[in-house]
Order: C-alpha cells, then structure tokens, then sequence
C-alpha cells in the first residue's frame, strides 16, 4: 500500500521516536526540537503538534525540576509511536517523586496544562520514576 500524499520516492516518516537526555534544563530544548522535527513528519495540523510539543516540553520540565535531588542530574526519555488515528507520548525519569511544594499561584500548573492539551494523561508514580503518558486522537 503506498501514501499518495508522499512523493515518489519519499520514504515513509518512522512511527516511533525515543530520545533519553539528562533531566537538567539546558538539555531539554535540544530534546523538544528533536520531538517537534519527528512530529513534523506526521499529518498533523500545526496546532496539534504545537499542544503535543508543549505537553510534552512540561513533562520533561517537570522530571528536571522534580525527580532529582538538587545538583544531580539523572536521565529522562521520551518515546513516541505514531499508531492509528492517534499519537502516544510517554516521558519517564528515574528520580524520586515528591508532591508539588506550596505555590504562590504562579507555578503548579504542569500536569493541570498536561491533562488540558492531551486527549488522554495519566501519570504513574514508582519508587524507581514517574512516567507520565499522553495520548492524542488524530483522525
């Protein structure tokens, strides 16, 4: 079976992406840019890459922030399957979860901005990680 939207030729975009980078804030555009380059080879709109390329961006934010102790670095990965009629993103970390500190109202919203952008979320939280899955419908 072929794609007519693809030209002759042109293979087809991979169905999955798995990247792992230290879970420190520096490294994390560098991972977000990869993600949204895999995303751009999908027959998504725009604006449904960008709430995946965010959702996922707080995710991996939240492992840098969170799931290590101060001045450790520890890994995050993001894996992505482009299945059909929807896109399955998982983040995971290996840290140790703690619940969010007290906030001024400015801060605390990832996983409210997580649940918001994605069709589907859950977070699981082990004594060896959290990972947190967000599933979009794309037909």
């Amino acid at each position: 079976m072929t794609d007519s939207r693809r030209p002759p030729g042109q293979s087809a975009p991979p169905v999955s992406f798995h990247r792992r980078t230290a879970a420190i804030a520096e490294r994390l555009p560098e991972l977000r840019e990869a993600l949204a380059r895999w995303l751009a080879t999908l027959q998504l709109s725009l604006e449904r890459r960008d709430d995946i390329v965010l959702a996922c961006y707080e995710a991996m934010a939240n492992s840098a922030e969170h799931a290590y102790p101060e001045g450790a670095a520890g890994p995050v990965d993001v894996r992505a399957e482009a299945l059909p009629g929807r896109v399955i993103v998982t983040v995971t970390d290996y840290g140790t979860w703690r619940p969010p500190a007290a906030s001024n109202g400015l801060r605390g919203r990832g996983l409210l901005l997580i649940d918001t952008l994605a069709d589907e979320s859950t977070q699981v939280h082990r004594d060896d990680g959290t990972t947190v899955t967000m599933t979009w419908l794309t037909g």
